[in-house]
């Protein structure tokens, strides 16, 4: 969740390592600081809130220093304050901290009979303390370090540094990513390769249990048995520039209208559009002898996921259980020999996704995995790897992401229909060029900016928000909600419509709009009795649909949002769209953050 970074230069580092920490603030916002060796001593920054805060202090009391460490922090333990903030000190350490150290408080009460005086909330500063004794009892730096990371229990990636010692830091994974940058007389340590690019694409990520010893002309990585071991360097295709919202008021906005872009680049990767037929894919696992795909992952990726069940079912006939990966990981599932599993998360970093992909690992079961990162850790430790070219996701509500999550989730069950004999060749050469006309359709419902601007108006008046849908548009409902709540703080919820009549019903009134998603499918009809038992009831209708719907649309509804008649298959898609503008308006009214809501980061790398 939180940010860190590391540079071993031979120029002020203070600059460059805000330059990375802004790369990485979709981890985490509540408070920032950099700290440096300045003429042989510690020195530090440090700023409640977000980035820009940090910025203002350092050009008040600028930072001179050619190491340094940087972190952008997302609370675990604290408020977030400046006290709180990274990175913390323990007399000649510095330390920042990704992650949660379990066994904190244990480590805590030892320290305080130790002498060991703390002065804030955090279980990152257990950490420097014990560095700190280990220092006091004799030991060498990187000897302090190593004995005081075997103490720790939990999920973390620190960076550490010394007073004294303008030639060392030293990295640690145990969850949480970190990478070293490889430069010409000078080495990086950050959180991933976006945050490095500036200055390398030569990349090592250290794999969990490993710890590192960086200095200006090497870097040298360790398991935690203190042997040395070898991890490959690789390039990063990480972009190499500072993503801007270019003429878009925010990040979110810019993700919103890129979508025809990266929906084309996305389906185009998995499908062959000239011969109108999926592209083959080279697989650890035949579709064919699959009796189950075991999907699992957290938040918005787990909606797309809860779409894909709806398409592998419906055209592999292929038996779907979808998990949200926190519940996942936990109630060992019985897994067979002829059971996959696929995993979606934009990041690849998501801790509970990844803990259940391990699951997954020790059970033997073929891995696939859909990610936005190709370099991340549940990339590198999936057998197969469907990439979203999303390209980088700066908001944190996912738009793009999620869209491409489902272009490659509606690739896949297509692929698996072929390979399966329940799609014919000409069912698919009318499914690939459906899939073909989705960024079209996208690029048409943007258009709807101006009447969706003017219902998120009245929705912004609100307190409570009722979403309901059926078939593929059920997941699209709690994708609405979630997003409204996301951004705006609303409070919202989204049910199956068919769920309607088992409790939401108790809810409807003229203050709570009810915003129902119903293309016009083979279940359209009984969505409208929905509606009619919400009209009934004087409940205010909020109806997204396309032509032919609010043709047949016999309700008086509080606006119709109408968009084209698209395929079946990619109307989720499509849908989607309207929903994220939705609350992306509605949060514009209410003045809220939209790119950084209050306590959300973009890559939970935590449970």
């Amino acid at each position: 969740m939180c940010g860190i970074v590391g540079i071993v230069g031979t120029e002020p580092v203070a600059p460059l390592l805000v330059e990375a920490l802004k790369r990485l603030e979709y981890r985490g916002y509540d408070s920032a600081g950099i700290a440096t060796i300045e003429h042989g001593n510690l020195a530090r920054r440090r700023a409640e809130g977000k980035l820009i805060n940090l910025e203002r202090r350092l050009r008040a009391e600028p930072l001179d220093g050619m190491i340094g460490i940087g972190h952008t922090r997302w609370a675990t333990h604290g408020v977030p304050n400046e006290a709180n903030a990274h990175p913390h000190f323990s007399k000649d350490v510095a330390i920042v901290h990704n992650g949660i150290i379990e066994n904190f408080a244990e480590l805590r009460d030892e320290l305080v009979r130790d002498g060991y005086e703390f002065t804030s909330q955090t279980d990152t500063e257990v950490v420097a303390h014990l560095v700190s004794r280990e220092l006091k009892r004799g030991l060498r730096p990187v000897d302090a370090a190593f004995n005081a990371l075997k103490r720790l229990q939990g999920a973390f990636a620190l960076a550490i540094m010394f007073r004294g010692d303008e030639d060392l830091i030293v990295g640690a994974r145990n969850g949480p990513p970190l990478a070293i940058g490889h430069g010409d007389g000078e080495m990086y340590l950050g959180s991933d390769a976006i945050a490095l690019a500036p200055f390398t694409r030569s990349i090592t990520y250290l794999e969990d249990g490993d710890w590192c010893v960086v200095r200006r002309n090497q870097a040298q990585i360790y398991d935690m048995s203190g042997n040395p071991v070898e991890r490959q360097r690789q390039q990063s295709i990480g972009t190499s520039f500072l993503v801007d919202k270019g003429n878009h008021r925010h990040f979110m906005e810019k993700e919103i209208h890129e979508q025809p872009e990266v929906i084309s680049h996305t389906l185009a990767h998995y499908v062959d559009f000239t011969e109108q037929a999926t592209r083959v894919l080279d697989l650890p696992f035949d579709f064919r002898r699959l009796d189950r795909l075991a999907i699992s992952a957290c938040g918005t990726a787990y909606l797309a996921g809860l779409v894909g069940k709806y398409w592998f079912e419906r055209y592999a006939r292929l038996p779907v259980d979808i998990d949200i990966a926190s519940e996942f990981r936990y109630r060992e599932m019985p897994l067979t020999k002829d059971t996959a599993a696929l995993f979606v998360s934009q990041s690849g970093e998501t801790a509970d996704t990844l803990a259940s992909l391990r699951y997954c690992r020790r059970e033997g079961v073929p891995i696939g995995a859909i990610v936005n990162v190709r370099e991340s850790t549940i990339a590198r430790e999936s057998d197969v790897t469907f990439p979203t070219l999303a390209g980088p996701e700066i908001g944190v509500a996912s738009t793009k992401a999620f869209t491409c999550q489902l272009s490659v989730l509606a690739a896949l069950a297509v692929r698996a229909g072929v390979a399966r004999g329940t799609i014919s060749a000409e069912e698919e050469r009318t499914l690939v060029r459906q899939l073909s006309e989705a960024p079209r359709f996208a690029s048409q419902v943007l258009k709807l900016d101006e009447q969706i601007e003017k219902v998120a108006r009245e929705l912004s008046k609100v307190h409570h928000v009722l979403y309901l849908g059926r078939g593929t548009s059920y997941p699209l409902a709690m994708e609405g909600a979630l997003k409204l709540k996301e951004i705006s703080y609303i409070h919202a919820e989204g049910y199956a419509a068919g769920e309607l009549k088992h409790g939401p019903i108790a809810l409807i009134d003229e203050t709570m709009p009810v915003i129902v998603i119903a293309p016009h499918d083979r279940i359209f009809e009984k969505t409208m009795s929905n509606m009619q038992e919400v009209a009934a009831r004087g409940g205010r209708i909020i109806l997204i649909t396309d032509v032919t719907g609010a043709a047949h649309c016999s309700v008086t509804t509080m606006e119709t949002i109408v968009l084209p008649d698209v395929p079946e298959i990619i109307a989720p898609m499509i849908f989607a769209l309207p929903i994220q503008m939705l609350a992306y308006y509605t949060a514009v009214f209410m003045g809220t953050d939209v790119d950084q809501p209050r306590n959300l980061a973009k890559s939970v790398t935590v449970e």
